[in-house]
């Protein structure tokens, strides 16, 4: 379960069944047909929460998908179905297990706030001469276009 202190966090659907997830968090999710150790791609995102940016779908976000890695197949729990009626010799008993996959969220896409700033930074330090070349000296008039005789 993600941590409420404003972390990264999304609301994707799998299974028709909505599950918040972080990245590196471990969910047990309706059947998935992938081998264990494989990458799954879930492409239904309907919320991303990074700290204070909050990004809600309609239905869902276009052009993100959050990825993750199958870890096992398991069962969930028995569940028993008992059926009785009484004076008629009625009396069912079934039980039915959840077919589950285990799979731990990968890292995924956010506005990081520090990681933006050290990338604004990064691309500051790496080209100062050139924005230096390409800005016009301050106070600087920009040369006006004469009329030629050939310009009519």
């Amino acid at each position: 379960m993600p941590k409420p202190d404003g972390s990264l966090s999304a609301v994707v659907v799998s299974g028709g069944k909505q599950y918040r997830v972080a990245p590196g968090d471990k969910v047990l999710v309706d059947r998935l047909s992938a081998e264990p150790g494989s990458e799954v791609k879930m492409n239904r995102v309907l919320l991303l929460h990074d700290g204070d940016d909050v990004q809600v779908g309609a239905p869902s976000i276009d052009g993100l998908e959050i990825s993750a890695t199958v870890i096992a197949h398991t069962r969930g729990h028995r569940i028993d179905v008992l059926r009785y009626k009484s004076k008629k010799r009625v009396r069912v008993h079934r039980g039915a297990r959840a077919d589950l996959t285990a799979i731990e969220i990968l890292p995924f896409g956010g506005k990081r706030k520090s990681a933006a700033k050290d990338d604004k930074k990064e691309a500051e330090e790496a080209e100062p001469k050139a924005e230096a070349e390409a800005k016009p000296k301050r106070g600087a008039r920009k040369p006006r276009a004469t009329k030629t005789k050939d310009d009519k």
